[in-house]
């Protein structure tokens, strides 16, 4: 297998279990002497690269030995929550002899289940990945706001003059930036497509009903979010967080990794119907099981990691489509894999897997290395290290190794260098790199609760038969004890006494139960998750009204409350800026230039799911009921924002300023061709309207003057009543109106 087969491992090094080839820590022995020895060679006779490689592999193997060490008590939590989850009792669970009921409540898996349904409920309750992209609070390096108002009495001077737009001589040609320097350097993408209004922009909103307001900052962050967005759902964002999300619930932790570099394929045919698919590459994200992922036993966060590696357990296939991505060595590949495979289970595989059988593995061991590393070692390896690095004693590095062979060595690709991972608690342990979960939360009230139960199923079945004493003085001799109903048993002749005595046991099936009941409030008080929350019914008190259990519920989400900003905080953050990162990086453009900040959406989705519309809607209707605080509010932000928090595109269904005012107008064009008259545009009557009905709404009309259609009294106009002859003692019909007679 070559020539790091034959190394045997020397006191005080220990070997790892990469299979049959066995390495040496370059920490505390010399390597290439070990080596030459084995071979049966002097040192001097070892070829240069294939000490740098040995010992190269060997730092990797000694890390990872290291933080396999550190988890070895956190993986026995691990395996003790899986087990509760699954409903297993652990080997070191022993039973007594008379115990005969093996019986396992999983209450466990319920609140597991519990927990992360509501975490799923609150993150994904909108149409997008929780992850925003907003302008900065104090927006550098690029305009907040600028407007131009062409009908302002300066701009319409100058296009009289000639300027932009105007209709005089034609004056001296200048450019934008010549223009209006100060202005069109900071506008970002949006200096080009308000290149031809330069000489009218000014920083702010407009404030006039005919100006133009553009928000460059806004623009470059809708544009980044809409290409993040776009790359989290092509690689499947959704299911992978759920996954973390679940190992969260279960284990304590969840880990992310991500963004990196994928070519994705999107199928096309051309219009003779040749395929002839596209490619491309984009940033993706994916789920690492905790199980396979060993931090650096030092740190307590990702960011005080200095390295840590992923164990990846790969097939023939998959090892040679390595070869399709950069950076990779297909000669070591190659090499690997004609060694053999080297894969050795774990032994918490054994307990986490259903199938006992154990064939042989044909799957190699992988190892994906990032983080801080001697510069001489990446040297001996073959990496070639840049002049403005050439004094650093430490570099970055991003590698892969297997049966003794780098399969990648590189420089940490990414500006700036990150290890690609994020990793969350479910709860907080601030003095261990892992958190604490559901299930070892309620570890002791669920062997509680197992225990009670077994009790109260012995006690049951010993409790519901009668146990009989027979005096066998009393008996004939060679009878069957077998008791049954209807059985005859034959008496000694003259035998004085009772021969038969049967004992009932005393039931205390009750007290046991009662003392599970007590255990399973004991849990629900240990997770946070109450029983009522996943509709365990039997709720008394404040809570067998409507607004009691409304209450009851809201506290009970305090707890998912800090689970959700863990999320947050240590992964939709990190997993933002690397995505900003990785698009400024590998996929540069203009229009997404700008000073942004990346917003995490779990909690601003359990605000929503919670009184954030209601809060929006009692804001707009406060503002547009109240004419005196209308000028006071912003209501393009609060429709906006109203839209979102019931799930709708804002851009799709809120007009920004300049389009509202190009609606408006365009609506008063066509109420005015229609002829509705202004007043009646605003649900006003209008003013010359005399039948009192409000224009079709019933109110009180305009009473018509004399003289104009329909006024109907007397004294002048045209309605006036011919005057008619005075009668005797009566008066006729004047201008102030009729008279009746006598």
């Amino acid at each position: 297998m070559g020539m790091m087969d034959s190394i045997q491992p020397v006191s005080p090094v220990s070997s790892s279990n990469t299979g049959g080839t066995q390495f040496l820590t370059s920490e505390t022995v010399d390597t290439s002497k070990v080596i030459a020895l084995a071979e049966g060679k002097t040192p001097e006779s070892v070829s240069e690269e294939n000490l740098g490689l040995s010992t190269f592999v060997s730092y990797i193997d000694g890390k990872y030995r290291r933080a396999k060490d550190y988890r070895l008590e956190a993986e026995q939590r691990w395996l003790q929550a899986f087990n509760n989850y699954r409903g297993y009792y652990s080997p070191t669970v022993q039973f007594l002899e008379h115990e005969k009921s093996r019986v396992f409540i999983k209450i466990t898996k319920t609140k597991v289940l519990a927990s992360y349904a509501q975490l799923c409920d609150i993150l994904f309750s909108g149409s997008k990945y929780p992850i925003g992209i907003e302008p900065s609070r104090e927006v550098e390096g690029v305009i907040d706001v600028v407007h131009f108002d062409p009908k302002s009495p300066e701009n319409q001077a100058k296009q009289m003059a000639g300027g932009p737009g105007g209709k005089g001589a034609p004056q001296p040609q200048t450019s934008a930036a010549i223009a209006r320097p100060d202005i069109m350097k900071s506008l970002g993408p949006m200096s080009k497509k308000l290149e031809p209004v330069a000489d009218m922009l000014k920083e702010g909103p407009g404030l006039t009903p005919t100006s133009y307001t553009f928000e460059p900052a806004k623009e470059a962050a809708l544009s980044m979010d809409a290409l993040i967005q776009d790359q989290l759902d092509e690689s499947d964002a959704t299911r992978k967080l759920q996954l973390s999300v679940f190992e969260m619930c279960l284990l304590g932790h969840g880990v992310q990794k991500g963004p990196f570099a994928i070519d994705r394929e999107y199928p096309k045919w051309d219009e003779a119907g040749k395929y002839t698919p596209v490619k491309k590459t984009m940033g993706a994200v994916d789920h690492v099981s905790l199980w396979n992922f060993y931090p650096d036993p030092d740190a307590r966060s990702i960011e005080e990691c200095e390295y840590t590696i992923e164990r990846h357990k790969m097939s023939r296939s998959q090892l040679r489509a390595l070869k399709k991505r950069p950076h990779f060595r297909s000669e070591s590949i190659e090499k690997a894999i004609s060694q053999g495979t080297n894969y050795i289970r774990e032994y918490w595989e054994d307990e986490i897997e259903d199938n006992n059988v154990h064939p042989s593995i044909e799957r190699f061991e992988v190892f994906e290395y990032w983080g801080m590393m001697d510069r001489e070692i990446a040297e001996q390896a073959g990496l070639t290290i840049p002049d403005e690095m050439k004094d650093f004693d430490e570099i970055q590095v991003n590698a892969w190794t297997t049966n003794g062979q780098i399969l990648r060595l590189v420089l940490n690709p990414f500006t700036p260098m990150r290890i690609p991972y994020q990793a969350a608690p479910y709860e907080l342990n601030p003095y261990s790199f892992f958190g604490v979960g559901v299930a070892e939360n309620m570890d002791d009230t669920q062997l509680l609760m197992n225990g009670f139960m077994r009790l109260a199923i012995d006690n049951a079945v010993l409790s519901s038969n009668i146990i009989f004493e027979i005096d066998e003085t009393n008996l004939v001799a060679g009878q069957s004890m077998e008791m049954y109903p209807g059985k005859i048993i034959r008496r000694q002749g003259g035998a004085p006494g009772q021969a038969l005595f049967g004992t009932k046991f005393p039931n205390v099936t009750q007290e046991c139960l009662a003392m599970f009941d007590k255990a399973r409030q004991l849990a629900d008080e240990s997770t946070g998750m109450p029983s009522y929350a996943h509709g365990i019914s039997g709720v008394m008190g404040v809570g067998r009204t409507a607004s009691g259990m409304s209450m009851l519920m809201g506290a009970a989400k305090e707890n998912i409350k800090a689970v959700i900003q863990n999320i947050d905080q240590y992964i939709l953050v990190p997993q933002g800026k690397g995505f900003y990162a990785f698009n400024m990086q590998f996929n540069f453009d203009k229009k997404y230039v700008g000073d942004v900040s990346v917003v995490a959406r779990g909690t601003e989705s359990l605000m929503r799911n919670e009184i954030r519309s209601q809060k929006l809607m009692q804001m707009l209707q406060l503002t547009t009921s109240n004419p005196q605080l209308a000028p006071y509010a912003k209501i393009d932000y609060l429709l906006r924002e109203y839209a979102a928090s019931i799930d709708l595109e804002p851009d799709k269904v809120v007009n920004d300023p300049r389009e509202a005012a190009i609606q408006a107008k365009v609506m008063a064009d066509m109420q005015r061709i229609m002829g509705i008259p202004p007043q009646a545009q605003q649900g006003q009557p209008p003013s010359n309207d005399p039948t009192g009905t409000g224009g079709g709404n019933i109110q009180p009309g305009n009473a018509p003057s004399p003289g104009t259609p329909g006024f109907t009294g007397g004294g002048g106009g045209s309605n006036q009543k011919p005057s008619q002859p005075e009668r005797p003692g009566g008066g006729g019909v004047g201008e102030a109106g009729s008279r009746n007679p006598g």
